[in-house]
């Protein structure tokens, strides 16, 4: 725990310095709350923006931070030093995924105040977030525990984050990519979102995210065993 703590310490002092990974954690709360408050059309659905950019933040920061993360230590060495102090593989990916998690979790909540919900549909926006932000986290750690540099990572999350990113806006306006949208864990968590005052998941949309956490979970042990973690 000590060695997880120390980790979790230093990766929020790397942060402050590193304003790449910092507005990944911002971005999209500000643009919320600005979009939110700034913009009011007719006929808008209610919370219009909170939905829109709560995926896409799902989509986006967990999944970026983490790969870049991981990646450049690598790159840097700075994980091989890690590991010849006795910090465990282990340890370091849980100090680094528990601070990304925190980091985003503080993000989610600003979303959540910016859509004005009860204090139950807050409590349910959150959970739901939670679980994607943890998905992300998954995937993000398998593709920066595969990636040699910081720019091989950059090159492998770019198309993943776009396409989890804006399917669920897409799906929006075309009832096909909806067809496919629905088996991402993004498009998921944005039907979620969307009736998050009357949340009533259907089982087969709670399997398709567990299938995308088995999935991603395999995903990440199999770059864990093929780096020699293990």
């Amino acid at each position: 725990m000590r060695n997880i703590a120390a980790i979790f310490k230093k990766q929020i002092k790397d942060t402050l310095k590193n304003k790449t990974v910092l507005i990944q954690f911002i971005m999209f709360p500000i643009l919320t709350l600005i979009m939110n408050n700034a913009i009011q059309i007719d006929g808008m659905p209610e919370n219009f923006f909170v939905n829109l950019f709560a995926a896409m933040y799902i989509g986006m920061a967990p999944l970026t931070s983490i790969a870049a993360i991981i990646s450049e230590e690598k790159e840097t060495n700075t994980l091989r030093v890690l590991m010849m102090s006795n910090v465990k593989p282990y340890e370091y990916l849980t100090g680094i995924g528990s601070y990304i998690f925190f980091a985003c979790m503080l993000g989610a909540s600003v979303i959540c105040v910016a859509g004005n919900y009860t204090l139950h549909s807050s409590l349910a926006f959150m959970v739901v977030m939670a679980i994607g932000i943890f998905i992300s986290l998954l995937l993000g750690a398998a593709i920066g525990t595969l990636s040699q540099t910081q720019m091989m990572a950059t090159s492998l999350t770019v198309p993943v984050m776009i396409i989890l990113s804006f399917l669920p806006m897409l799906s929006m306006f075309n009832t096909t990519i909806a067809k496919i949208a629905r088996f991402t864990y993004s498009e998921q968590i944005s039907l979620m979102i969307h009736h998050i005052n009357s949340l009533q998941p259907e089982p087969g949309d709670i399997c398709i995210i567990v299938l995308n956490i088995v999935l991603f979970a395999a995903l990440f042990i199999t770059a864990y065993k093929k780096c020699g973690y293990e």
